[in-house]
């Protein structure tokens, strides 16, 4: 029997200042997704969400001049305003399956696991856990050797929702 590939989660924390029930906000409602989502750089197309277990979240970016890549997520757990948990995926513009456009080792499905933790003087941390769900040896090899580059895009991603929170208006 083939040896087990051991699992290696990439795991990405900030401490964001804004209030816990913002940052939820900012990652449970597509429009405001569409305003900070994805590394620098990239800009979204559309963002159509059904947010409840089961339900979906369709979006399209664009990075520079580069080509549109969907993605899908399907809800898996929603505690509100705690953690929110999603299977991650590429898709095509109808939802449906694909590999990832620029690695076809990439695995099919990634488990998106969001934290959404109170700190002091209304700070809140969030921590992002990113695994691969039913990937081979070589999906498996594929995203652990992606790790530095992970940590740019989500990096970017999260530089991207810190220049939106601190662009809201204040109550």
């Amino acid at each position: 029997m083939p040896a087990q590939a051991k699992s290696t989660d990439f795991v990405i924390s900030r401490v964001f200042n804004a209030p816990r029930g913002v940052l939820w906000n900012c990652f449970t409602d597509p429009e405001r997704m569409k305003e900070w989502w994805g590394p620098k750089g990239s800009t979204i197309v559309a963002s159509k969400m059904d947010f409840r277990v089961g339900g979906t979240y369709l979006g399209a970016m664009r990075a520079g001049g580069g080509p549109v890549m969907w993605a899908k997520f399907v809800y898996r757990d929603i505690a509100a305003p705690e953690r929110l948990v999603w299977v991650h995926s590429f898709s095509d513009e109808a939802g449906g399956l694909t590999r990832h456009p620029l690695s076809p080792t990439w695995p099919l499905e990634m488990l998106t696991t969001v934290t959404f933790a109170e700190e002091a003087n209304g700070k809140t941390k969030v921590n992002l856990r990113w695994s691969p769900l039913n990937a081979t040896a070589e999906e498996q090899a594929t995203f652990s050797a992606a790790h530095d580059s992970m940590q740019g895009g989500w990096g970017g991603t999260f530089e991207r929702l810190d220049a939106y929170l601190a662009d809201m208006p204040k109550a």
